[in-house]
């Protein structure tokens, strides 16, 4: 069993020092090499060296020496080194060190009293305590403050000894005559410390008498303060009223400390409107005069939690919320903007959206690094807003719409589809979106900004001016056609010359000359510059535009949306464009397009030639635009828009069902008691003690005070450590709060001998910590005994807990081991579901590096002959409740019976890990699944230990 220890000392072990030279040291008269000596035999005794023949020579040499140094590091060896035997009695030698720490107590220096007193604190042996005492209530009257401050401190610690109360009878007493004369801040707070710690009715009854003037004391006295006054409101919840009044006094005092601990204590207390909404100004006044981001991080968490418990009042507070968003620090902006988002209101979002809009403006200055970063987040916070109140879109649309050339393709892209659903929401927008459009799309860089920007043109340019612009805008940005051109070079030198001159001037040669079926020469070269060397930002020359720079880098998916775009705007044009020679000269060149965006995937001018996908889908357009049918026609010129429509009604409806869900509360039970405050009598009561009669009422009827965790719920947490038939029996109730496991261990002397030095030895494997070791214990016959163990956890590694149980009995003189079974730590403590955009999930698949990916096939096997699961679906709802993970995949995409499925699952840690999960399952002739699961993460603990937990569901564990 390891010792409790108050001093903790790095030390070096490669050089550990010898017993003999320590003691050489202390009898010389070198001052500093006894200092010397004094720190390694502090130092070795810390490490579990014992140096018994040290002691005498200490108190010979060392205990009359007058040096400060030398005397507190006197008092540390004596605070480590052992003052009792193995029965518990205090050592006979100790008594050689108790005239002098009574010459200490009255030393004419306050530094060693001082020391001294701080060292009767640490000190547990009553024999060497008692002579003491008079000197240690002597010091109480002494004139210097760091004495009496001390003294008072040694007094409490005696006092909260066992046998404390008959050493020092009337401490308390003593302690508030203490307190009703000192001036010293430190002083009286240790006072009344000890009167809060000791006798909680005298404190109480200091505070009420003074209770005009505690505004006026000093930082640390005020801080006790709070703390007592939620310890007595938590007891007697009844009397805090009138301890209320006191904090609201305390509210404007001086110390930022203390002010942040009066809101914490207010809204720990009351419900009251008056009482959140002092503590929420508070929150708000320390979140803008504060300086330090980590300070500003703890009070937006206090913020967010008071938006989720009183939104009515934060909404109120918004704007000054969004005043931290002054701050560089992008942590502090994301959760300002998170919390400002949840209270946007019909009467607050033209304020809001007229702070985003100022702040993205600032963000073009370019003068901070992180300015791309802000402005995704902006953006992404204006499409929420317009998206909840659909009337502010038109204020900021055409604003955004200037960063989607943005070098940062991340806010680009946040940007388009926050227009594509804008668009489709607001149909008076539509065209002067589309308008602005089509006059920014030269700007834009990014190929996935294009491929959405492209779509937006083919279904909303329905005028015909609208189209006509559409379709002269792709060919500017597409440039002068062929992408490529076939020169060749005969005999006739002339013919040469004639069709180089025919070629663009800027053409170069793009390889050296090859010999054709016919034995002339050709070569094959770009008609652009930018076919050979890496594009380069042009504005939108006619001869060079951003669509051909991207297709001439190889992106022929982006081809294949600029043909269907082309088809749509043709097919429109049918209809709007009374003139049949426009719409076949429109066609026409579509065509001819399309045809040289198929000769440039062919060509070896690239490295890589068109893929399938795009071929086809370019062939499919130019089939299309030659032979037109009234059903086809419908297809693209409709049945686009209907499911983007869909899209959106499911997107919201989801959001809609969250909302509902997080909305729903518990009821109160039937036989609860219903408190009717209007017939309370309201005597003596001020206002802010009605309200807060009135909200815990309210709370109290609908249920809010009920815990989510029931005891019902408690007894699926209780692990059973030993068998029925062992001597003794023990069981754990295991709680996960985050960082921290409460063991909550039951042991059951089921003998009818007393069990001695009954102890609970535990030890962890993985990312877990065993914060302190439990204490010997002894158990009477059939008794029961509540042992608590806390586990620091630092990662979602899932950990083991393992020990056993150790005790003595009077018969037998070998100790008794019993083994407990294993705690395993389930990771699903500590993931929960979350939401990120596919964008997002996609970046942070390509970033992680951690994988773990199994076959299905022989998983599924044992499904399959269990005949548990067979069906796709049905195996995926099993995999989400698994995992406690969130599907990413909309349930649209998840319908029909094709005999395929493939979803992506996403959750985070409460270490802030990222958790994302890809299943992939296909059903066999023979109705077997197979498949793979695959799931990365940023650490391995994660990815590995998701990937046990869903193999050992797969294999029917639970």
């Amino acid at each position: 069993m390891e010792k409790s220890c108050t001093l903790l000392i790095h030390f070096d072990k490669g050089t550990p020092a010898i017993a003999n030279e320590i003691k050489e040291a202390l009898e010389g008269n070198d001052v500093p090499a006894k200092v010397d000596a004094m720190k390694k035999a502090i130092m070795l005794l810390l490490n579990g060296e014992t140096l018994p023949q040290l002691f005498i020579t200490i108190v010979r040499y060392v205990l009359p020496s007058e040096d400060h140094t030398i005397q507190k590091l006197l008092l540390l060896y004596l605070e480590i080194i052992d003052k009792t035997d193995a029965k518990g009695r205090v050592l006979p030698e100790m008594i050689l060190i108790c005239q002098n720490l009574r010459n200490n107590l009255q030393h004419p220096n306050e530094y060693i009293r001082g020391v001294t007193l701080r060292f009767l604190c640490r000190l547990n042996e009553t024999e060497i305590i008692e002579p003491l005492i008079p000197s240690v209530l002597q010091n109480l009257q002494h004139r210097h403050p760091y004495i009496r401050r001390n003294a008072i401190l040694a007094v409490m610690a005696i006092y909260k000894l066992p046998q404390g109360e008959q050493l020092l009878v009337d401490a308390p007493e003593m302690i508030e005559k203490v307190l009703s004369t000192e001036q010293d801040p430190s002083a009286k707070r240790n006072a009344f410390l000890m009167l809060f710690t000791c006798d909680q009715d005298r404190a109480i009854n200091y505070l009420l008498t003074h209770v005009d003037r505690v505004s006026e004391w000093g930082e640390l006295l005020q801080m006790v303060v709070l703390e007592l006054i939620r310890k007595v409101c938590r007891t007697n919840k009844g009397e805090k009223g009138k301890y209320i009044k006191i904090i609201i006094s305390l509210l404007n005092a001086p110390s930022t400390a203390v002010i942040y601990e009066c809101a914490g204590t207010l809204v720990s207390l009351s419900s009251a409107p008056t009482a959140i909404r002092a503590a929420a100004n508070t929150y708000s006044q320390l979140l803008l005069s504060q300086s330090d981001n980590n300070v500003k991080l703890i009070v937006l968490d206090r913020l967010n939690e008071l938006r989720s418990s009183h939104r009515d009042i934060m909404v109120d507070l918004i704007m000054d919320v969004l005043r931290a968003l002054n701050s560089p620090n992008l942590d502090i902006r994301r959760k300002t903007l998170d919390i400002v988002l949840e209270l946007i209101t019909p009467r607050n979002i033209n304020e809001v959206v007229l702070m985003l809009k100022k702040e993205v403006v600032k963000t073009q200055s370019g003068e901070l690094e992180k300015n791309g970063e802000y402005r995704q987040m902006l953006i992404q916070a204006i499409h929420s807003c317009a998206i909840k109140f659909p009337e502010v879109a038109s204020t900021v649309v055409h604003l955004l719409m200037d960063f989607l050339g943005d070098s940062n393709v991340a806010s680009a892209i946040d940007v388009i589809i926050f227009v594509r659903e804008i668009i489709e929401m607001n149909p008076k927008l539509r065209v002067s979106i589309i308008t602005r459009l089509l006059d920014n799309f030269y700007q834009i860089r990014a190929a996935r900004v294009c491929t959405c920007a492209l779509w937006i043109i083919g279904e909303y340019c329905q005028s015909l001016s609208e189209v006509e612009n559409g379709i002269a805008t792709i060919k500017q940005c597409l440039g002068e056609l062929p992408f490529f051109s076939v020169s060749e070079e005969g005999e006739d030198t002339d013919s040469s010359k004639k069709v180089q001159q025919q070629a663009s001037s800027t053409t170069v040669s793009s390889r050296r000359p090859a010999v054709l079926a016919d034995g002339t020469y050709a070569t094959q070269s770009a008609a652009s510059e930018t076919a050979f060397s890496p594009p380069t930002i042009v504005q939108g020359t006619l001869t060079s535009g951003n669509l051909r720079s991207l297709l001439l880098t190889g992106d022929f998916f982006l081809g294949a949306v600029v043909a269907c775009t082309l088809t749509k705007l043709v097919l429109r044009l049918e209809e709007v464009q009374p003139s049949r020679v426009e719409v076949n000269k429109a066609s026409s060149q579509a065509l001819l397009i399309m045809v040289s965006m198929l000769q440039l995937g062919q060509s070896p001018v690239l490295p890589h030639p068109i893929d399938n996908d795009s071929f086809d889908r370019i062939v499919v357009c130019i089939r299309l635009l030659c032979n037109t049918g009234d059903n086809i026609r419908k297809i693209w010129l409709q049945s686009c828009r209907q499911s983007f429509v869909k899209m959106l009604s499911e997107k919201q409806l989801r959001e809609s069902e969250e909302l509902k869900a997080k909305a729903q509360i518990s009821h109160a039970q039937p036989d609860d008691l219903i408190d009717f405050y209007h017939l309370k009598s309201r005597k003596g009561m001020s206002q802010l003690e009605l309200e807060d009669e009135v909200q815990d009422d309210l709370k109290r009827a609908t249920g809010e005070f009920v815990k989510e965790g029931d005891d019902a719920n408690k007894l699926n947490r209780i692990l059973q450590l030993t068998g029925f038939s062992d001597p003794v029996y023990a069981e754990a109730y295991v709680t996960v709060h985050h960082y921290d496991i409460v063991l909550d261990v039951t042991v059951i002397n089921r003998t009818k001998e007393t069990l001695q030095n009954l102890c609970l030895e535990l030890a962890t494997m993985g990312d877990l910590k065993l914060v302190e070791r439990p204490q010997n214990y002894t158990l009477a016959p059939e008794s029961s005994k509540q042992i608590k163990a806390n586990i620091k956890v630092s990662s979602t590694e899932t950990g083991v807990i393992f020990g056993n149980i150790v005790y003595e009995t009077s018969n037998v003189l070998e100790r008794t081991v019993v083994v407990l079974n294993d705690i395993h730590i389930d990771i699903m403590d500590y993931i929960s579901p979350a939401v990120c955009t596919d964008a997002a999930f996609r970046t942070m698949w390509a970033e992680f590096e951690w994988e773990n990916k199994f076959n299905m096939e022989r998983i599924c096997w044992k499904v399959a002959v269990n005949t548990v699961i067979q069906d796709e679906k049905e195996f995926l709802d099993h995999i989400i409740k698994s995992t406690n993970m969130k599907c990413l995949t909309a349930p649209s995409a998840l319908d029909g019976d094709c005999g395929f499925l493939a979803a992506n699952l996403y959750a985070k840690s409460v270490f802030g890990e990222d958790a994302l999960v890809n299943v992939s399952i296909e059903k066999q002739t023979d109705g077997k699944l197979s498949g793979y699961i695959r799931i990365r993460s940023k650490t391995q603990g994660i990815a590995l230990s998701l990937g046990d937990k869903i193999t050992l569901k797969q294999k029917g564990g639970s």
